[in-house]
């Protein structure tokens, strides 16, 4: 049984968010005490799994999908990545500017897949 395109693509730009968001932004909990060019280094090291991910994800992504509609699916997935992270990894409080930002994620989503 194949997995339909959207599932694959949306599933492993998943994975590469969470990958991504723990190079972006992890070592601002982790490493504050490290210098800027070792927490680089584990953050380049972290981010080459995102990229094993990302890259297969667009391409297959790609085979049905626009550039556009790819690029607002990927933003709209790295809101719904990080906003969990911030929260509960880094210690964030909830902002009401998530639910405005994620409604126009919406927004942008459904105008670029309607066509």
């Amino acid at each position: 049984m194949q997995i339909p395109v959207f599932l694959q693509t949306t599933g492993l730009l998943i994975l590469s968010n969470v990958f991504m968001t723990i190079a972006w932004y992890g070592h601002l909990k982790n490493m504050s005490s490290k210098a800027w060019w070792y927490a680089a280094l584990v953050s380049w090291a972290i981010a080459l799994f995102e990229y094993l991910l990302q890259v297969p994800a667009n391409r297959i992504g790609h085979t049905q999908y626009s550039l556009a509609q790819l690029k607002i699916l990927q933003e709209a997935i790295t809101l719904t990545v990080f906003v969990p992270f911030a929260m509960f990894y880094m210690g964030e409080p909830f902002k009401l500017d998530y639910v405005w930002a994620g409604l126009c994620l919406v927004g942008a989503v459904y105008f670029i897949f309607r066509s």
